[in-house]
């Protein structure tokens, strides 16, 4: 059977304009984002740039042995962006780097750029249903339920422990698959991973070492590259 990587590690992309825009919107009570592009287009705010650098900073100072040998990215901008940011500031441009639509963010169809104000005004049907079926299940109509997006992510792992068994793994993603990821190799039910949501930080690090059972857990979402960075500070939007 083919070996897992020796590690894996899943790192949030920094703080978009997507994640700015919600804050701000929710603030407001309003039913919409104020964003002009799509989701897969977002970029990262200023802050974003430097969660990811502060992260780079880390990785760039781990002893070699511990550093990641591959790296694998959503195609969203926002994650692209922070892979180019953490990989130039740790000296890790040189690795081998891979794009993978498997691990975009979730997507929201007929809701997207909606706030929940937005949703129980125009779509009040949809709140309704999504309330019936709970937060896992939930499809929105064009979009995608948690359960969709761990589809996905039972497709890319397999992947991985193919394609990069024995390497150091780096994937930066979003919060979702993070969670669904953990959903996959921990064996966690829908309420435990639902359980988990909102906590995913902006550049946290989930990372994961090979045991003899599989994948073992090291870290959940640790913050601290970005907490101990004076020009950076910890963001968690969901």
């Amino acid at each position: 059977m083919t070996s897992w990587p020796a590690a894996l590690t899943l790192v949030r992309h920094g703080e978009s304009l997507g994640n700015v825009a919600n804050e701000r919107a929710y603030a407001e009570k309003a039913e919409h984002l104020d964003l002009a592009v799509n989701d897969p287009s977002v970029e990262l705010s200023d802050l974003g740039v430097r969660q990811a650098e502060a992260l780079g900073k880390r990785l760039g100072d781990l002893p070699a042995a511990e550093q990641p040998t591959v790296v694998v990215a959503s195609t969203y901008v926002r994650a692209q962006q922070t892979a180019d940011h953490l990989l130039a500031t740790a000296g890790l441009e040189h690795l081998p780097r891979m794009s993978d639509e498997r691990l975009r963010d979730r997507e929201q169809g007929l809701l997207d750029r909606l706030t929940w104000y937005g949703v129980r005004r125009r779509y009040p049907e949809e709140a309704e249903r999504r309330a019936y079926l709970g937060k896992y299940w939930y499809r929105p109509p064009g979009g995608e339920s948690w359960a969709d997006v761990a589809l996905r992510i039972r497709h890319v792992l397999r992947d991985i422990r193919s394609d990069h068994a024995d390497e150091r793994v780096l994937i930066v993603s979003h919060d979702v698959p993070i969670l669904m990821t953990r959903y996959v190799l921990e064996s966690l039910t829908p309420q435990e991973a639902v359980a988990l949501s909102g906590q995913v930080v902006n550049c946290g690090m989930t990372t994961y070492e090979r045991s003899d059972n599989g994948l073992a857990l090291m870290v959940f979402n640790d913050a601290t590259p970005v907490e101990d960075d004076a020009g950076a500070e910890v963001t968690a939007h969901e």
